[in-house]
């Protein structure tokens, strides 16, 4: 295999140099009056990676305000999270919910 050197100056390379972030999605957790405490922390520590401490005050949010901010991702990420997310908990036959949105 032989090397080529591309270091020629009558190239004329026209890259624009601003590179868009990629968007952001947040993953929600959604209250139902089924789903226990314990089952929405668990699912927060196995699947979100989130502290005992992280999981709680999320969890708390799901209970109090009806939906907890599970974490921000890269949409594959998200998409990913939210499908193990649930599949996890219907076959644990709870009705948990989780979905995510674009970060605005």
């Amino acid at each position: 295999m032989s090397t080529r050197r591309f270091d020629n100056p009558d190239l004329d390379l026209d890259i624009d140099s601003e590179v868009a972030e990629p968007k952001l999605y947040k993953v929600l957790m959604h209250n139902d009056d089924y789903t226990p405490m314990d089952f929405v922390i668990f699912v927060l520590k196995k699947i979100f990676g989130k502290s005992d401490s992280a999981a709680h005050e999320i969890m708390l949010d799901v209970h109090h305000k009806g939906v907890g901010l599970a974490g921000v991702f890269s949409f594959e990420v998200a998409e990913s999270k939210v499908a193990q997310a649930n599949q996890f908990a219907k076959a644990n036959q709870h009705p948990l919910k989780t979905s995510y949105e674009e970060e605005s």
